[in-house]
């Protein structure tokens, strides 16, 4: 069985509605799973920045990319290397914790450079941001406590160094 590659994809789009929509149903309608999915307003309004992971052959991570440089609303598509690109996730963890495991859970998230943002009666939140593995291996040491709650955000990445995507019409 042959793996799937995986592709990021970093997109410059107009900052209108429905371009989330639009990409997104491209996405669905052949098929095709997004894995990650972000998006934010850029440093110029008129223009989000959307990273998009998904898995597939090479011929299908070859039919995305030209599928979405037909878009209407995308203005330049970058694929982000690994090797030549930086990726973080955000990722916050609502963990069960009476005052006996507080401790332990706080020396755990500092190893991690975690940072407590809540604490409850019962509970701790736990934010971190970093690469899929820091974060997998995070959630890996507090399954031994009750994790309540998890939400993570999505990969997002730049390309290192000067070069960048950017449109000007």
């Amino acid at each position: 069985m042959m793996m799937d590659d995986r592709i990021v994809l970093s997109l410059l789009v107009d900052n209108t509605a429905g371009v989330l929509a639009r990409v997104a149903g491209l996405f669905s309608r052949r098929g095709y799973n997004i894995e990650s999915l972000t998006v934010g307003v850029t440093a110029d309004p008129r223009y989000s920045r959307m990273t998009v992971v998904s898995l597939g052959d090479q011929t299908v991570l070859e039919q995305i990319k030209n599928q979405l440089n037909k878009l209407e609303d995308v203005r330049d598509i970058k694929e982000l290397q690994p090797d030549r690109s930086v990726y973080r996730e955000l990722m916050m963890i609502k963990v069960r914790a009476g005052a006996a495991d507080r401790q332990s859970i706080s020396a755990i998230s500092s190893i991690f450079r975690a940072t407590i943002v809540d604490v409850g009666k019962d509970s701790l939140t736990v934010m971190l941001t970093g690469d899929q593995s820091k974060l997998d291996a995070l959630i890996n040491l507090l399954e031994d406590y009750e994790i309540l709650e998890l939400a993570r955000t999505g990969l997002t990445g730049l390309e290192r160094g000067s070069e960048d995507i950017r449109y000007l019409p």
